[in-house]
């Protein structure tokens, strides 16, 4: 297994090469499954953590996050980056330091509270800074990803988002994110708006080639594949229940290569 310093400076050289995927795990099984298939790097999924734990997004506390990126740091030798959401009760600073310590070498704050809604600029960027600090503090290149969350907030002003994410980029982030920009244009608009690389949420409307030729850097899943094998696990179990169907259910033979 590579230490924690050589998984951050490949997670670190990655934003500097060809634009990748960065698939988005919900458990150990799931991240070694994607290891196996050659993705390069991890990142947490928020709302599929939660689904494991039998909660919504946005309802998990930063000890049990913590504890996840433990597993799936053991689990796998890929980089592993971390959906912070808003840095919890704890804050941004504090969730950062807690995640790395866990293993995880990158992360993402938003600028989004559940109960006041969206941070006004002067406050974000105060966030994003302090982010900022505690990652630098560590002594070894901790990727922090500053996303605007204005597109899936209610807010999907396109001006305002860009003006944030320069803001993030002063800030010192060093990736940043806008979730919910929904077009080659929008894309386009952000990616030529900033200088530092752009993580793009994956579309089913958009291709990959799409998405990196509009000047997106990485391109993330959220919790689309934790739904995608929830919802063929639904299926399955509805054909069992409705119809005695058994014709779907799946064999562990495929996939017990990537468990050794």
């Amino acid at each position: 297994m590579s230490t924690q310093e050589e998984r951050a400076a490949r997670f670190q050289s990655l934003h500097a090469g060809e634009p990748f995927v960065i698939p988005n795990p919900w458990d150990a099984g799931s991240a070694r499954v994607l290891e196996g298939l050659g993705f390069q790097a991890l990142a947490t999924t928020s709302s599929g953590f939660a689904f494991t734990l039998g909660r919504r997004d946005g309802r998990v506390t930063l000890g049990e996050v913590v504890a996840h990126v433990e597993a799936l740091a053991r689990a796998t030798d890929l980089p592993v980056s971390v959906d912070l959401e808003n840095g919890y009760a704890e804050g941004p600073a504090a969730a950062i330091a807690r995640v790395a310590e866990a293993g995880a070498v990158g992360g993402s704050i938003e600028d989004w509270d559940p109960d006041a809604g969206l941070y006004e600029r002067p406050e974000a960027v105060e966030r994003v800074q302090a982010a900022v600090e505690a990652a630098r503090s560590l002594g070894w290149p901790f990727t922090l990803t500053a996303r605007a969350e204005n597109h899936i907030r209610g807010n999907p002003d396109l001006d305002d988002t860009i003006a944030r994410l320069q803001a993030y980029e002063q800030a010192g982030a060093d990736v940043l994110y806008a979730p919910g920009i929904a077009t080659v244009d929008e894309i386009r608009a952000v990616c030529s708006a900033v200088s530092k690389p752009v993580n793009v949420l994956a579309r089913r409307d958009l291709t990959f080639a799409e998405i990196a030729g509009a000047g997106a850097q990485r391109v993330s899943l959220g919790g689309a594949l934790t739904w995608a094998a929830a919802g063929a696990f639904v299926e399955t179990a509805t054909a069992i229940r409705d119809r005695g169907d058994f014709a779907s259910l799946g064999e562990s033979s495929s996939f017990v290569d990537y468990l050794d």
